[in-house]
C-alpha cells in the first residue's frame, strides 16, 4: 500500500481518537451532575389510568410514596396518561370500594388501588388493577420490601401493571449507566454513574480526571464494560458493580474502544487499531484471545450484536461516509443497511430483529432514526438537533439518548415510535453516553 493511500486512513483513525476526546470533554464547569425527571409529552393515544393513593398503616415512611412513583413510572413511558389524585371522586383501596361509574365519568380505562402495611422492618403492598369498562379485576398481587427500599417496591408494581395492560414486561426496575462531566478546582472530573431508570438513587462507580466513555452492561446486569483514559490512553475495562473490582481487557497500541457484550457474557466486540487501522474484533474475556471480524481499508467501528447473537451491526465509512452495515455471522459478507443520508452511525438493534436505531444526520442536525430491517424504510424519531448515543430499553418499547436542551446536556427517552416521553436533565453539569441495563432478576 502506498503512502498516498495510507495517509488519509491514518488521519481518519487519528481523527476518530480525537473525536472520542471531544465527546468526552464537552461540558460545563459546574458541580456534580444529578438527574432530575421532567416529563415532556406523551403519545396522543396514551391510555388513561388512575393510580389511587395507597392507604397506609402506621409506620410507613413519609418519603417515596409508592403510588406517586408508580404514577410517574407509567407517565414516563409515554404510553399512559395518569389522573391527578385531586381530580379523583373517591380514594378506594380495595375492590368493594371501587365504583366503576365514577371512573368512567372521569374517562379512565384502568384504575389501580392498594394498601400498605408495616410489618417490622418490611412494608407489604397489596394492590389490584381493574378494567373500568369491563368492570373486572385483571391483576392483583402482594409484594414486599424493606422500609428503606420503597422505590424498588414501587418500580416492581409499575412493571406488573405495565405488563398486565400491554402484555410486555415493564422496564421500570432496570438501571441506567451514564457519564457525567463537571469541574472541580479548575480540573475536569468524569464520573461513571448508575441510577434507577427515573434518575433517582444515582451512585458514582468510577471517578477520574480523564475521560470515561461507552459504558455497556453485561447480560446479567452485574458488570459494566467501558473505555477509560485514566492511563493517558484508551483502555477497555470490565467493572464488577457489587465488588468494585476492575479488569483491563484491552490496552493495545492505538485505539481500544466501543465494547459490546455477547449474549452469553463470555466475549466482547471491540474496535481496535493495533494493526494500523480501526477494525472490529471479538475478544474472549477469559483467555483474551482475539478474532478479527472485519478486514477493510476503511474505518470499521461501533459493533454490536444483533438479536440472534450470531451477527452484528457496525459503522463503516467504506462507502465514503459513516453508514450502518450488518454481518449475519462473523464470517459473512457485510450488507449496507442505511442510505438516507451521508452520516448514519452507532447502531442499536431491537430485541426481535425488526428495527435498528442509530444517529442520523439531516440538514446539519443530528437526530435519532430507525430503519425497518425488512422494508428498509427509515423513520426519523427525534426533533432536537444534537442527539447522540441511543440505547434501547430491554423490553424494546423505549430508547434513551443524549441531547441538548436550552444549551444543557440531558438524557431523553422516547417511545420506539418516536413519541416523546420524558427527559432526565442534569441538575448541574453535563451528562451523556447513556446505557440501559437488561431486566434485572
Amino acid at each position: 500500500m502506498t503512502n498516498r493511500t495510507r495517509t488519509p486512513r491514518t488521519r481518519y483513525a487519528q481523527s476518530l481518537i480525537c473525536l472520542l476526546f471531544v465527546w468526552a470533554v464537552m461540558g460545563s464547569n459546574s458541580a456534580l451532575a444529578e438527574l432530575t425527571i421532567r416529563i415532556t409529552e406523551g403519545a396522543d393515544a396514551a391510555i388513561p389510568v388512575a393510580v389511587v393513593p395507597f392507604s397506609e398503616s402506621e409506620g410507613i415512611p413519609s418519603s417515596d410514596k409508592i403510588s406517586s412513583i408508580v404514577q410517574d413510572d407509567l407517565a414516563m413511558s409515554g404510553e399512559f396518561r395518569t389522573l391527578a389524585p385531586e381530580k379523583m371522586l373517591s380514594l378506594p383501596s380495595k375492590r368493594s370500594e371501587v365504583y366503576f361509574r365514577d371512573w368512567r365519568l372521569l374517562g379512565q380505562r384502568y384504575v389501580l388501588v392498594g394498601a400498605l402495611n408495616r410489618n417490622g422492618d418490611r412494608v407489604e403492598a397489596r394492590y389490584e388493577l381493574f378494567d373500568v369498562n369491563r368492570e373486572e379485576r385483571i391483576m392483583g398481587a402482594t409484594a414486599g420490601a424493606s422500609a428503606n427500599n420503597m422505590r424498588t417496591l414501587a418500580h416492581h408494581i409499575s412493571d406488573k401493571v405495565y405488563e398486565a395492560i400491554t402484555g410486555v414486561p415493564g422496564a421500570f426496575s432496570t438501571k441506567l449507566a451514564y457519564v457525567t462531566r463537571d469541574s472541580a478546582n479548575g480540573e475536569p472530573r468524569y464520573r461513571l454513574q448508575v441510577s434507577d431508570v427515573d434518575g433517582k438513587r444515582a451512585g458514582i462507580r468510577l471517578e477520574s480526571k480523564e475521560p470515561i466513555l461507552s459504558p455497556a452492561w453485561s447480560p446479567d446486569g452485574r458488570k459494566l464494560a467501558y473505555v477509560s483514559f485514566e492511563t493517558g490512553r484508551p483502555v477497555v475495562f470490565i467493572h464488577e458493580l457489587a465488588s468494585g473490582n476492575r479488569t483491563r481487557i484491552a490496552e493495545y497500541r492505538g485505539l481500544n474502544s466501543a465494547p459490546a457484550w455477547s449474549d452469553d457474557g463470555r466475549s466482547l466486540l471491540l474496535t481496535l487499531s493495533k494493526d494500523g487501522n480501526a477494525e472490529i474484533y471479538r475478544i474472549d474475556i477469559q483467555s483474551k484471545n482475539l478474532k478479527r471480524l472485519t478486514n477493510h481499508w476503511s474505518i470499521d467501528t461501533e459493533a454490536v450484536w444483533d438479536h440472534t447473537g450470531n451477527g452484528f451491526f457496525f459503522t463503516s465509512d467504506r462507502s465514503g461516509g459513516p453508514q450502518i452495515y450488518h454481518k449475519s455471522s462473523e464470517d459473512a459478507e457485510p450488507r449496507r443497511i442505511t442510505f438516507g443520508s451521508r452520516y448514519n452511525a452507532r447502531a442499536r438493534p431491537d430485541n426481535d430483529g425488526k428495527f435498528v436505531y442509530y444517529v442520523h444526520q439531516r440538514d446539519r442536525a443530528f437526530h435519532i432514526a430507525k430503519t425497518d430491517l425488512e422494508s428498509g424504510e427509515e423513520t426519523v424519531l427525534t426533533r432536537s438537533e444534537s442527539d447522540e448515543s441511543p440505547s434501547v430499553s430491554p423490553n424494546g418499547r423505549m430508547l434513551i439518548y443524549a441531547t441538548k436542551q436550552s444549551g444543557n446536556s440531558v438524557l431523553t427517552v422516547v417511545s420506539a415510535d418516536g413519541g416523546d416521553a420524558y427527559s432526565l436533565p442534569a441538575s448541574q453539569g453535563d451528562v451523556r453516553d447513556p446505557a440501559w441495563s437488561p431486566i434485572l432478576r
